[in-house]
């Protein structure tokens, strides 16, 4: 088995450990990262970053290797791509126990698939522009600085670059793009943005090449990706250090690090700097996400494909990836190309594991180190880390199967669609209702299975983002964001505001504003506003500009 060497060592290197204290000061001020939890809070961990996690995770005292461990990083040889079938079982009619017995399970797979007919798309990811907007932006802008005390040496020129927008600001650059996405996540620096034209733009941090602009520079200002611009593209995803795009055509391309496999290109490097295609034999892709240092997509019959770093099992193969080489020396093997989840499970009270069948998945959402997945019968699976509950499961156990979560396995009101925030997990249903578990303040019990947000009761939400501890919500009324202290402006309430919240608060800033979907990343807000009538357009240029300053 071929594996990328890497040199075994105790000490980080400075950039990391000014990268821990900052961490370590935000946590004896109150501020909400994961302690305990084996994951590290910094939105890009460096080099090392996985050792220093192995480190903590081996030191966990949770039955597993104990010790000052030291984690090597490999990868197979070649991750195998399965030749999928024109089409998968379809989903067998809604029923609340159906999935409890595997002999009814199956009969009723089978059942409907035969009266379904193969082929059918899921998801409306290819459909192309579903909105037309102006960006907004709040929250952190200092993107070299954001997760961390001090910016790395190499990027010192852009020490006092950017500033906390404690309102929603709009892009003077932008004033004439009509955007039709935007998009980030809650471990990444940088964003996306996609115009009703197909083009997309991209800003933020880029030292690893995340920007796909062909160099490792910082971006201010949302910039055009030029090897992008014969595509359309219709989606996309942000991790920790890379980034997906969809294309109208079902092809998928990467760019960013790649030093854990998390580009599905077959290969391990620390940076791709331009896109490049992923080569699968499946069928069209319909939506990407990207966790920390992993990435996954759905086909359009409903498989469900992941591939990167394996560590805490959210990868769904039912394995973390790691071996004993010999004592306190583990090694990780990473899948390097995408692989499609073969098994889904559900767990009886008297542990019993069963298999779920006829799952045809929909919709998926990352967080740092877990994914959740809904498929098209409204059932809710999670995997991956396990800590402060945010599989649902009401346990902290990790989970390296897609495993079902009962407590939303009801006929209705069927989930319409999931979410994932850095350590906590949401879903919507069909009269949109929120359900919330996991943690976004350790100083406080984790909620441990989904329960309904009651202060949100009678409230239709439309679309949901989540940072590293903040959530963003908009209603068919406003747009409400909470989220405990310490914050950068992401929550959006104005300068000389307050700068936290235990409860949802309503963005006085943008009343009359309809906000079409909001995205969250690490520390900053994105929001896509109506501009299509002249009322609209008034509105919205009552919104402040922010001109980065020029470096």
């Amino acid at each position: 088995m071929p594996r990328r060497k890497s040199s075994a060592k105790d000490d980080d290197d400075d950039d990391d450990d000014e990268d821990d204290d900052a961490l370590e000061e935000e946590d004896d001020d109150g501020g909400d990262d994961d302690g305990g939890d084996g994951e590290d809070d910094d939105v890009d961990d460096g080099d090392d970053s996985i050792v220093r996690r192995g480190v903590k995770r081996a030191r966990r005292d949770d039955g597993r290797a104990s010790g000052s461990g030291i984690i090597i990083v490999t990868s197979s040889s070649s991750s195998p791509t399965p030749q999928l079938p024109s089409s998968s079982p379809p989903p067998a009619p809604p029923s609340s126990s159906s999935s409890s017995s595997p002999s009814t399970s199956s009969a009723a797979a089978a059942a409907a698939a035969a009266r379904t007919p193969a082929n059918v798309v899921i998801g409306s990811s290819l459909d192309g522009a579903k909105f037309r907007g102006q960006l907004l932006i709040c929250g952190a802008t200092n993107w070299d600085l954001v997760g961390r005390r001090e910016v790395p040496k190499q990027q010192a020129a852009f020490r006092n670059l950017g500033q906390n927008l404690w309102a929603p600001h709009r892009y003077g650059s932008l004033r004439d793009i009509a955007v039709s996405r935007v998009i980030t996540g809650p471990c990444a620096a940088h964003s996306l943005l996609i115009s009703t034209r197909g083009l997309v733009y991209s800003w933020g941090r880029g030292e690893k090449g995340q920007l796909g602009h062909g160099d490792t520079c910082r971006v201010d200002v949302p910039r055009i990706i030029d090897t992008l611009k014969e595509c359309v593209i219709v989606d996309g995803a942000c991790g920790r250090s890379h980034t997906l795009c969809l294309t109208d055509t079902g092809t998928v391309y990467a760019f960013g690090e790649n030093r854990l496999g998390q580009l599905g290109l077959g290969n391990q490097t620390d940076a791709v700097p331009s896109p490049t295609q992923i080569v699968y034999s499946g069928r069209q892709v319909v939506k990407v996400a990207c966790g920390a240092e992993f990435s996954v997509f759905i086909d359009c019959d409903g498989n469900l494909f992941s591939f990167g770093c394996p560590e805490y099992g959210q990868l769904g193969h039912n394995t973390d990836g790691r071996y004993i080489v010999r004592a306190q020396r583990i090694e990780f093997v990473c899948e390097l190309a995408p692989r499609r989840l073969a098994r889904f499970i559900e767990k009886t009270r008297d542990g019993q594991v069963l298999t779920v069948r006829g799952v045809v998945v929909r919709d998926v959402a990352c967080g740092a180190n877990h994914t959740i997945a809904l498929d098209t019968r409204g059932r809710v699976f999670t995997w991956g880390f396990g800590g402060y509950g945010r599989l649902g499961h009401a346990e902290q156990k990790d989970e390296l199967l897609p495993r079902l979560v009962k407590l939303l396995d009801r006929p209705a009101p069927a989930v319409n669609s999931v979410r994932a925030g850095y350590s906590c997990t949401f879903a919507i249903n069909v009269v949109g209702t929120l359900y919330f578990w996991g943690s976004t303040n350790t100083s406080r019990d984790p909620t441990m299975y989904p329960k309904a947000v009651h202060d949100l009761c009678g409230t239709h939400v439309r679309s949901l983002a989540c940072g590293k501890s903040s959530i963003l919500i908009t209603s068919d009324e406003s747009t409400m964001s909470w989220g405990p202290w310490p914050t950068y402006g992401e929550l959006g309430y104005g300068e000389g505001k307050q700068r936290s919240s235990s409860m949802p608060q309503e963005l006085k800033k943008l009343s009359g504003i309809h906000i079409h979907e909001v995205a969250m990343g690490f520390a900053h807000s994105l929001l896509l506003a109506r501009d299509d009538s002249e009322e609209d357009k008034a509105l919205v240029r009552q919104i402040p500009e922010y001109c980065p300053r020029a470096l």
